[in-house]
């Protein structure tokens, strides 16, 4: 389910990736020209010289036909299904009916219990579930938040829950509904519910080494899956010409960081979450290399062509006049895009005549 998911939801964002990816494109070309600009301007904080800077990068952006907020647009886009995704997830009684009819029984049982909703507040903090909230309907919780509460448990807090005192007269309906439960959330032997760490304490029980093994994959394969992914997309920042390029350290510092921290909350969220994180990582991976292989095959100067058509046929209409870089900021680009005689012949030059050239 999680890998179906993972590939429905991927392919549906293939368009906003690829526009997305294509202005990352762009903004590696523009990005040696902005950093001239904020070489500049760096020591000037006088209002006239920030106008002409900004004057100056919204004419390389208007060069190359982008937008500054091009890349934001898409995320923006991508925003709402994933926290509809995320919120699938963390409520799969409410949207599998099968799920839910399962513990509707043990959930009736419970209700009727008196004092149900403190004895149930204190079993999640007792054993730190934090991430179970019981949704209450005046100073009791509703049928649908202690469903939610017993599928967020693992097998070992099912079993705790089967020897409270307070429910020993459906001790037998909680073991069974366990087995029930467990037997759907199981994959290679985990439980989905359960976390890693669990596993891996275990062993020192007696436990199983194998499931051990195979909970300690999880946060080592989200890790791997997450560098992979991260190595395949296009690296819209070069290195600045005097090897002191802020932005991008700090992008090379979240590189590094975020795959380490999906690994790190591998290890204590459950085992479902961790490979929902390496199927999303594999299929994005597949996904980048195809589009890495479209894009590799598009010539810059198409490209910015196309974004200049796209442009005008949007001012036309809405009945704007083509667009036109002001002389002051065109001048501007071309002092900025000077290139020095000896290296008139490489690709960068040609490439900086044939944009100056469009105008």
């Amino acid at each position: 389910i999680f890998l179906i998911f993972s590939i429905l939801i991927y392919l549906f964002m293939t368009p906003l990736q690829i526009k997305q990816q294509k202005f990352s494109k762009l903004s590696s070309v523009m990005q040696p020209e902005l950093m001239k600009i904020q070489k500049k301007y760096k020591n000037k904080k006088d209002q006239a010289s920030m106008q002409k800077m900004q004057e100056e990068t919204s004419a390389v952006y208007q060069k190359y036909g982008v937008s500054p907020t091009g890349s934001c647009v898409q995320l923006l886009i991508q925003l709402p299904i994933l926290w509809s995704l995320w919120h699938v997830i963390q409520n799969i009684p409410a949207y599998v009916g099968s799920v839910k009819s399962v513990l509707d029984g043990v959930a009736s049982q419970i209700i009727g219990v008196s004092g149900y909703t403190n004895i149930l507040q204190d079993f999640i903090t007792d054993n730190k579930m934090t991430r179970v909230r019981l949704i209450l309907d005046g100073q009791t919780a509703t049928p649908n938040s202690v469903i939610d509460f017993l599928y967020a448990l693992s097998p070992g807090q099912w079993d705790k829950l089967a020897d409270m005192s307070q429910f020993a007269g459906f001790s037998d309906a909680i073991n069974s509904t366990a087995g029930e439960i467990s037997h759907m959330q199981s994959f290679l032997g985990l439980n989905i519910a359960d976390m890693p760490w669990n596993y891996i304490t275990a062993v020192v029980a007696g436990g199983s080494i194998l499931l051990a093994i195979a909970a300690l994959l999880i946060p080592i394969l989200s890790w791997g899956t997450q560098v992979l992914n991260l190595k395949l997309m296009p690296q819209a920042t070069p290195q600045n010409d005097d090897g002191a390029n802020p932005m991008a350290s700090s992008m090379k510092t979240m590189n590094m960081v975020m795959p380490l921290m999906s690994a790190f909350f591998c290890f204590t969220f459950p085992v479902g979450l961790g490979i929902y994180w390496i199927s999303s990582a594999v299929v994005r991976s597949v996904q980048q290399v195809l589009i890495n292989r479209h894009l590799n095959k598009m010539d810059i100067e198409v490209l910015i062509n196309e974004n200049m058509k796209k442009i005008e046929e949007k001012r036309a209409k809405a009945g704007l006049p083509p667009q036109k870089i002001t002389n002051q900021a065109h001048q501007s680009v071309k002092n900025i895009n000077k290139i020095d005689k000896g290296n008139s012949g490489s690709p960068e030059a040609e490439r900086a005549k044939k944009v100056e050239e469009s105008y």
